[in-house]
């Protein structure tokens, strides 16, 4: 593709805490492995953009830093950037990490996405899982989708709520999901 042709693709940041799998979701959209994918957390500290088509669709992924509190000057510019993106996305996919407890970094990304379009991604589902989903929906008012990157669960769900909004443009919430 030309530059110029995948500047209207719609773009879709995928934020959240680090090491909770954006990455991986990420390659797992794409098909292939494209994204380092590491245990350590902040790995990524820039923005990463994969130009991916979703049954004809075209979108732009962003991969984007862990949002975190952070003393390290080059993190804070990466989370800076994820902040960024998230509020020039056409989408948010707002990745966490079931197996651990919502803390205050969560809190500030809940109320950053609160009027924005987005779905949660509840990941690591293949773990024992201590959040619950129908209070993070309340929490948000997104749909919450149960994932695991790792067995790829949920990943035929996420990418149908994915084309939905696309195609008829708006991404409804709906109180069934909670």
């Amino acid at each position: 593709l030309e530059a110029d042709e995948d500047d209207d693709r719609p773009k879709v940041a995928i934020i959240g805490k680090p090491n909770v799998g954006k990455s991986s979701i990420v390659n797992k959209l794409a098909g292939e492995n494209r994204v380092i994918v590491s245990d350590i957390a902040g790995t990524t500290r820039d923005t990463l953009e994969e130009q991916i088509l979703l049954d004809g669709i075209g979108l732009k992924l962003i991969d984007t830093a862990g949002i975190r509190e952070t003393e390290d000057v080059v993190e804070k510019i990466g989370v800076s950037k994820a902040v960024g993106q998230a509020e020039n996305a056409d989408l948010i996919l707002y990745v966490v990490d079931s197996s651990v407890n919502l803390d205050e970094s969560d809190r500030q990304i809940i109320e950053m996405i609160k009027d924005r379009r987005g779905i949660v991604l509840m990941n690591k589902s293949d773990l024992e899982g201590v959040l619950d989903s129908r209070l993070l929906c309340k929490l948000t008012d997104k749909r919450v989708i149960t994932f695991s990157a790792k067995e790829g669960i949920g990943l035929s769900e996420l990418k149908d709520a994915i084309k939905d909004m696309f195609i008829n443009s708006e991404l409804t919430f709906n109180d069934e999901w909670c």
